[in-house]
């Protein structure tokens, strides 16, 4: 009995350094999950929903400060696993041999998903056909002219469009004839309203929710409806076709927290995925992890107020 006493009292010892441990980092710099500032380093092509998450978590929490820092995804998973970024929110989950080198480190990355986005096609208004196969993307990425496709525009070389087309093509590299990369998903959307036969590869949040200067723009092109490569139907990127498995470019976003103690990124985490976070994903048109509840007022009589 006094082996297991004295067992258990090494463990409490370990775990109470552990908090006071964490505690103080918060202290050093007043830092708590709803207190502090933190900076939030986003993949560029999913900016617009993490900018509303940031508007109205600080809102909501006055003594809060987030700012965010745009990159590519390539740049954006460079900075987290060099340590040069805490918090992030991305694409894609870490990989295996991203979790071991943090495992190498002692630290416990959190990984939470939080919305379901998807990668849209678009088109110029002039271009009167709306529809396009999957397989022909494919096609002029692996190298294999399409002539429907005079070229395809990505937002930059090293975002996770790009890595995402990549993947499914199953190439290393993209060719050089045929694609244009720019800065941004604006700059993107822009090319492609203004030359025809262009097709864009942006994050389809962009369009959904366009700054007051890309609303006009947005208006000049149009959202494609796409084909997988196992089904003959063609589906948009809509939250429907999102909830229901059909749109065959769709993805996950994670906001991965690197800090190690009790902080702003672990508040504003669960803010995200919580209920208010939810109804901030659901409106923005992604697909939010879990559907906000709804409240219904059930009345006994019907109230008549026209007199």
């Amino acid at each position: 009995m006094l082996k297991y006493s004295k067992v258990f009292g090494v463990i409490a010892f370990v775990f109470l350094f552990a908090m006071c441990n964490q505690t103080s980092k918060n202290e050093s710099n007043g830092e708590t999950i709803l207190k502090g500032s933190l900076d939030i380093t986003v993949d560029e092509t999913v900016k617009p929903i993490v900018e509303d998450q940031i508007a109205v978590f600080e809102g909501t929490y006055y003594d809060a400060k987030i700012s965010i820092k745009p990159k590519s995804e390539a740049e954006l998973i460079n900075d987290l696993l060099n340590q040069k970024a805490k918090v992030v929110v991305t694409t894609r989950d870490l990989t295996q041999e991203e979790k071991s080198r943090f495992d190498k480190s002692k630290i416990n990355p959190r990984v939470t998903p939080f919305a379901k986005d998807a990668i849209a096609l678009i088109s110029n208004k002039n271009n009167n056909d709306t529809l396009i196969a999957l397989k022909s993307v494919i096609d002029f990425i692996q190298g294999n002219a399409d002539s429907k496709i005079k070229g395809l525009v990505f937002d930059n070389p090293n975002s996770s469009t790009v890595r995402y087309m990549k993947d499914l093509a199953k190439v290393k590299n993209i060719p050089a004839k045929g694609i244009f990369s720019f800065k941004t998903n604006d700059e993107v959307i822009k090319f492609v309203s203004e030359n025809d036969g262009m097709i864009g590869v942006v994050g389809v949040n962009w369009l959904s929710q366009p700054s007051p200067n890309m609303v006009d723009v947005v208006k000049k092109i149009n959202v494609l409806g796409v084909k997988g490569l196992k089904d003959d139907t063609y589906y948009y990127p809509t939250q429907n076709d999102l909830a229901e498995l059909k749109y065959p470019l769709a993805r996950d976003l994670y906001i991965i927290n690197c800090q190690g103690y009790t902080g702003l990124g672990m508040g504003f985490a669960s803010f995200i995925a919580g209920e208010i976070g939810q109804r901030i994903v659901l409106k923005s048109g992604l697909l939010p992890v879990k559907t906000p509840s709804r409240k219904l007022k059930i009345r006994s009589e019907i109230i008549n107020d026209k007199e």
